[in-house]
């Protein structure tokens, strides 16, 4: 089911994220997803596979590198100094793009509830790597990438997880 606009399609094998539009590839660019890899389950700190769908974008009006607490930017800009301070953080930076399952007893509901796990598409520090699991759950990104991907996202854009290609 590819919808007739503009989706995200995320793969977890090749840790990459495109921006498609029917035939067209609008953004491809290499990702961070779970370092415990795929699956649903709350508490798993597993990226969620299947349809999704953008449920909030958050942090429109906001600086890059703001830092995120808990959805809500914190007052602090993120900076090496500032890492340094708090070395077990686990950022999340710059824009929020809120997921929310699409598949019922798969993604959606119970324990295996994506919006309820607060999966997103998130900014990460430059000097995280991208290209290998490393997150939480979460799908990170550049984030200058993670701006241009939020310009052309809207609430209700399709996001498709997949494990393989």
């Amino acid at each position: 089911m590819v919808p007739d606009e503009p989706y995200i399609h995320v793969s977890v094998a090749q840790q990459r994220l495109q921006l498609l539009h029917r035939d067209d590839v609008l953004l491809e660019v290499s990702i961070s997803t779970a370092a415990n890899g795929v699956g649903e389950e709350t508490g798993s700190e597993c990226t969620p596979r299947g349809w999704h769908r953008v449920c909030a974008r958050i942090g429109s009006h906001c600086q890059n590198n703001t830092v995120f607490v808990a959805r809500r930017p914190n007052g602090e800009v993120y900076s090496s100094a500032l890492a340094a301070e708090h070395l077990q953080r686990d950022w999340i930076l710059t824009r929020i793009l809120w997921l929310g399952g699409l598949e019922a007893g798969r993604n959606r509901g119970g324990e295996v509830d994506t919006f309820s796990r607060y999966i997103y598409i998130h900014g990460a520090p430059d000097e995280v790597e991208m290209g290998v699991p490393g997150s939480h759950g979460c799908i990170r990104m550049r984030n200058d990438e993670l701006l241009e991907l939020y310009d052309h996202v809207r609430v209700g854009t399709r996001v498709l997880i997949e494990e393989s290609a």
